[in-house]
This record gives C-alpha cells, sequence and structure tokens, in this order.
C-alpha cells in the first residue's frame, strides 16, 4: 500500500500529515517564551491502524523509539489515548496494559516505552511541555512517578483541549507559547481532578459519601455538626471518614465545616445589614469575640472591614 504523506514547513513549526491521521508539530522556543515558566515543544494525535508500525518513522531523532529499547525524554508528555489498547513500561512502574480512556504522564530523563496492540492498533493525542511551573507541581506531588497511568475515561472536553492545541501551533501567532501553556494547564489541572474523582467513585462510593456529607454540612451551616454522629448517620466508620474526607477535600470535617460557616458570614456581611452580633447567633458561634478573632485569623480583616470593603464604605469598628 502506498503511504501519502507531505512535510510542511511554517515559521519554525513542521507539520506532518499522512493517510494514518497523524497530526503532529515540533515547536521552537525562545527565551522569552521560557521565562513564562511552562513552554511546549511538541503536540500531536496518531491514528495507528492494526499491525502497523509504531511509532512512524518521521519523527525527529530525539523523539523517535522502539517498543524494544524505549527511550528518554527531556521534557514531560502527557499521552491520551482514546482509541484501542496496548502497553506501557517504564523505570518507575512495571510493564502493565493500557486501553482506551488511560492517560500516560511521562517525566524527564526516565526511561520508558510504549506501544499499541498489532491487533487493535490505538489512537493518541500527546503533548510535550516542560519549565519551572510544571517542576513545581511534580515537587508538590500534584504529578507522580508512581501514579504515571491515570484512568480518566474518553472525555470529549479533553480530546477539545488537545485539538485545540493543534490549532493554536499550526497558526503560529504572537503569543502562542503562552496560549499553549495555558491549555496544558487546563489540561493538567482537568487530567488530575477527573483522574482523582474516578478513584474515589471506585472506593466503594466514597464519593457519594463524602458528597452526602458535604451536604448534610451546607444545610445545617447554622447549627453544630458532630464529625462521628454525622459518620454514623452515613453508616460508614469515623476513622475511615475522617480519613478519606481530608483527601477528598483537604480539610478534615470539622475544618471543613468551619470554612462552610465562614463562607456564610462572608455572604451575611456582605449582602445584609444584620449585625455583627446577629451573624454570630445565626451562625451559632459561641461569642462575638471568638467570631471576630477567627474571622480576622482566617481572611486577614476583622468582621466590619470586610464588611466595608465588600459595600465601598469606610466605619470604625463595633460588634454591633
Amino acid at each position: 500500500m502506498l503511504h501519502l504523506q507531505k512535510t510542511i514547513e511554517w515559521k519554525g513549526y513542521n507539520m506532518h500529515y499522512n493517510e494514518e491521521g497523524a497530526d503532529f508539530k515540533y515547536l521552537i522556543t525562545n527565551e522569552r517564551d521560557r521565562q513564562f515558566g511552562l513552554c511546549v515543544n511538541t503536540v500531536g494525535f496518531q491514528a495507528i491502524k492494526a499491525g502497523n508500525t509504531y511509532p512512524p518513522r518521521n519523527h525527529p531523532d530525539e523523539y523517535y523509539f522502539t517498543a524494544q529499547k524505549g527511550r528518554v525524554l527531556h521534557e514531560y508528555q502527557l499521552v491520551y489515548i482514546t482509541k484501542g489498547k496496548g502497553s506501557f513500561c517504564s523505570g518507575s512502574n512495571p510493564l502493565q496494559e493500557i486501553s482506551k480512556g488511560q492517560l500516560l504522564v511521562l517525566f524527564p530523563g526516565e526511561w520508558h516505552t510504549y506501544t499499541p496492540s498489532t491487533k487493535t492498533g490505538w489512537n493518541e493525542y500527546y503533548i510535550g511541555f516542560e519549565g519551572e511551573i510544571v517542576n513545581s507541581l511534580v515537587e508538590k506531588g500534584f504529578l507522580s512517578k508512581e501514579r504515571q497511568v491515570l484512568d480518566i475515561g474518553i472525555k470529549e472536553d479533553l480530546v477539545r483541549l488537545f485539538r485545540r492545541a493543534l490549532e493554536i501551533a499550526e497558526a503560529d501567532r504572537s503569543g502562542a507559547q503562552q496560549y499553549l501553556s495555558g491549555i496544558t494547564l487546563h489540561l493538567i489541572g482537568a487530567i488530575l481532578s477527573i483522574s482523582q474523582n474516578k478513584f474515589y467513585e471506585g472506593m466503594d462510593n466514597a464519593a457519594q459519601k463524602i458528597e452526602s456529607a458535604k451536604i448534610i454540612m451546607r444545610e445545617n451551616v447554622n447549627k453544630e455538626i458532630d464529625a462521628e454522629e454525622l459518620a454514623n448517620k452515613l453508616g460508614i466508620s469515623y476513622s475511615w471518614f475522617r480519613k478519606v474526607f481530608k483527601e477528598y477535600t483537604g480539610y478534615s470535617p470539622a475544618k471543613y465545616f468551619l470554612e462552610l460557616k465562614l463562607q456564610k458570614a462572608k455572604q451575611l456581611l456582605v449582602e445584609t445589614s444584620m449585625s455583627i452580633k446577629e451573624i454570630c447567633f445565626e451562625l451559632n458561634y459561641t461569642s462575638a469575640e471568638h467570631f471576630f478573632t477567627t474571622f480576622k485569623k482566617r481572611t486577614g480583616y476583622t468582621p466590619t472591614e470586610y464588611r466595608n470593603f465588600g459595600k465601598g464604605l469606610k466605619t470604625e469598628e463595633t460588634y454591633e
């Protein structure tokens, strides 16, 4: 079979097309782009048919590899599989099967290899990037070599973001790198959110239990809630509830409830004419002084200062 292919040179971008449905760009970045904190080096899509050679042989040497030898990249990459299945292995992860709806996170300086099954082929979207912003995300544990395969399912919104990145690279307009950097951060945020929620959904309805607890807290923000009683009401152990709730929200149940009270207090301060004492009574704070101290510690403003800023006023502090 004759494979038709053409390459177009376009202001620093190389665009490749072939009948397999491949569309990929390798971008040139300058010092100004790198100062932004995140820059994109490559973005692409490949539809690999069953039995075809992988990867296609029209990639630059620093990106090309064979499944047997693998490779080491100088950048991070997100590789999203939307059709078919295959395998993946890296220095941090043993050989495992990969299927549609999964996404690979590749790290610079780490050996890895992946390939579609010769029986099914696969479709992949990918974007390669580097910079201090991503390094910081890795240092803080948002991206981890221990979790390089993320289950996110088939999401049209993610495909749309990859496609938009391809369009921006092709257009090659001023500020393209910054636009691509924003898309990359959007992708990372969406991927982390989706994978985390799918993880909790698979933990014996953990997500449903925590969401139920959040709703109960929100609907009873003007009362006091005991976390142990709430766990019993939901039919789960308190130790499990407290552990999973903090992992899910970033707060212990008690602190999350206090944050809800604080949010409601902010709303009442700006949107009503209730006095600070009335707000304290409404939200079941022990005293106006306690409310004042807690509010100032969490927001940096006294209740009256917060109300005045919200309403464009300036008055002296009072509990009345």
